[in-house]
């Protein structure tokens, strides 16, 4: 499927076009827009006003997304604690890690395109993963 978001993609998009290339449509493919008046016809949009798969309610999009599809994986949910704090700031969650990553995904903004910053933070995401699926099965930091 085709899925369309906002163009300067930054913490939230990224997160959640990775969750939807990794986790609810493997064959994705994302298009860049100025807003949801310019959404392809043949698209689903997330993370812009006024969509299913945007913010809603206290939660960011990558929670949208994690709810609006049933991912109960604790992992991912670890991941959307980051990502709702990076986004959003509010001190909801205990998540350290939100500022740097935050500030890591609005430096690869100003020096890459939104596809190229996709390639780029897909294993990133992949990384994050992977440390806190270790984290979770040994319960404590993966050495």
């Amino acid at each position: 499927m085709k899925w369309a978001t906002r163009a300067g993609i930054h913490i939230d998009r990224s997160a959640s076009a990775w969750l939807i290339a990794r986790f609810i449509d493997p064959d994705a493919d994302f298009a860049f827009v100025a807003g949801p008046e310019d959404v392809p016809a043949d698209a689903i949009a997330f993370d812009m006003r006024g969509v299913e798969f945007g913010h809603q309610g206290h939660d960011c999009t990558f929670e949208t997304l994690l709810r609006r599809h049933d991912l109960a994986d604790p992992v991912l949910w670890r991941i959307a604690e980051i990502v709702h704090e990076a986004d959003i700031d509010d001190s909801r969650f205990d998540a350290p890690e939100a500022p740097g990553l935050d500030t890591v995904l609005r430096g690869l903004s100003m020096v890459a395109d939104d596809h190229r910053v996709l390639e780029l933070t897909g294993p990133l995401f992949d990384g994050l993963y992977e440390f806190f699926r270790r984290e979770l099965l040994l319960g404590k930091e993966p050495s």
